[in-house]
């Protein structure tokens, strides 16, 4: 077997299932599960209908590259979105959703042979980082997030020693789980320090599409124009249509940027055996090509985050984040001895809901766990749903320390 494989460490999901197996969640309650980001809004007719229409696609190999027609729409929409121009015979790829690409991106762009090959992720994270880097032969170092600055990971705290190592760096903005958007200044730090030591940057922008704020949140191919690094070098965005346009099932996305990487990208999938069906290239095309049913679902998020978030914020630190659907609170204040993973438990056992501790998010660094303390709650469910959450939530917080409430 492979060796690397002993190197990965339990998925989260994994490691709260094997906390809570000895709970039985009270029955007064029906289960409600904000813990898994998983988009539960019906999927856009038109997307259905265009599967519907293109059966035929199931008949015939898909080339690796996609169509020319999804890679056109697919620029149209970045055009569309960041008013960035790309090459569609180039500077993009159709890919079978974002996790598989920001997993197989590493084994594309590390050189394990290199000593200590590193690969640099925000803290906490999305767990595909730290698997595709220790997969790919690199170790991994973390770039905590401080909560003092709206949850910007910290590239100073990294020393220039590290950097040296680093081939590739992960950005996931809007971030999970912290939902922070990353300004163009950081951007500007980022760039000089991959111009500096040379890492490609992937970018992990599939929540892209669900904010609160008046203006949509600042891509990193929108960043890079703005910058004035219009060749995109050493710089890949990822996305996907599951969170956008609520098919996390159809597995569609998209990686662009840095011609030079993606041609050795496409390569890569060449042998990996990761082409699109036609028939969801037919389909990622109606979805990349219609932004109506994209507004409606935005608006979804917004009134379930305006209805929810105000409850919450009544007996816990939590704010409204900048995009994203998950609050990231904190309940040190009000856990017992400050623990998220024993607030979930009781949480569980005592009104039957599910949200994820912080601190399986996270990895030690620095001397602490950026997610100790925090739960991170996916208002992915219908509105009653996730106020009926929220109500459970303020019950079980408020027999905790009533008067540590939040004023």
């Amino acid at each position: 077997m492979n060796p690397l494989l002993a190197r990965l460490h339990p998925y989260p999901f994994e490691r709260l299932r094997a906390l809570t197996r000895d709970i039985s969640p009270n029955p007064a309650y029906r289960p409600i599960s904000l813990g898994i980001g998983e988009p539960r809004h019906p999927t856009p007719d038109l997307v259905k209908q265009a599967i519907v229409d293109n059966l035929k696609g199931l008949a015939s190999y898909p080339a690796t590259a996609g169509e020319p027609a999804l890679r056109q729409a697919i620029c149209e929409w970045v055009t569309r979105r960041y008013g960035v121009v790309l090459d569609p015979a180039t500077e993009v790829l159709p890919v079978n959703g974002s996790r598989e690409a920001l997993f197989s991106l590493a084994q594309t762009v590390i050189d394990p042979t290199q000593p200590q090959a590193t690969v640099v992720c925000p803290n906490p994270f999305y767990q595909i980082y730290e698997g595709a880097a220790l997969l790919a032969g690199a170790r991994t170092a973390f770039a905590n997030s401080d909560p003092a600055r709206n949850f910007a990971a910290d590239w100073a705290a990294i020393p220039d020693s590290t950097w040296a190592c680093t081939q590739l760096v992960y950005v996931c903005s809007p971030g999970n789980p912290t939902g922070a958007v990353m300004p163009l200044a950081e951007w500007k730090k980022l760039f000089e320090l991959s111009d500096r030591f040379g890492f490609v940057i992937a970018s992990d922008e599939c929540y892209s599409e669900i904010y609160f704020r008046d203006e949509p949140p600042l891509g990193s191919l929108e960043a890079a124009l703005q910058l004035g690094r219009s060749n995109f070098r050493n710089l890949v965005a990822l996305t996907s249509l599951s969170k956008r346009s609520n098919v996390p099932g159809m597995r569609s996305g998209f990686v662009a940027g840095d011609a030079a990487i993606l041609k050795q990208f496409l390569l890569y999938r060449t042998y990996h055996g990761s082409a699109m069906s036609p028939t969801v290239q037919h389909a990622s095309i109606a979805a990349w090509s219609d932004e109506q049913h994209v507004a409606a679902n935005r608006e979804q998020y917004r009134r379930k985050f305006e209805r929810v978030t105000p409850m919450l914020a009544e007996v816990m630190d939590v704010r409204l984040p900048d995009a994203a659907f998950y609050l990231w609170a904190d309940v040190s204040r009000i856990a017992p001895a400050g623990d998220d993973v024993a607030f979930a438990r009781e949480l569980l056992a005592q009104y039957n809901v599910a949200v994820l501790p912080g601190s399986l998010l996270a990895r030690e660094s620095q001397g602490l766990n950026p997610g100790t303390g925090r739960i991170r709650m996916a208002l992915v469910a219908e509105v009653d749903e996730c106020v009926a959450a929220a109500e459970r939530i303020v019950a079980y917080a408020s027999s905790l320390q009533p008067s540590a409430a939040l004023p």
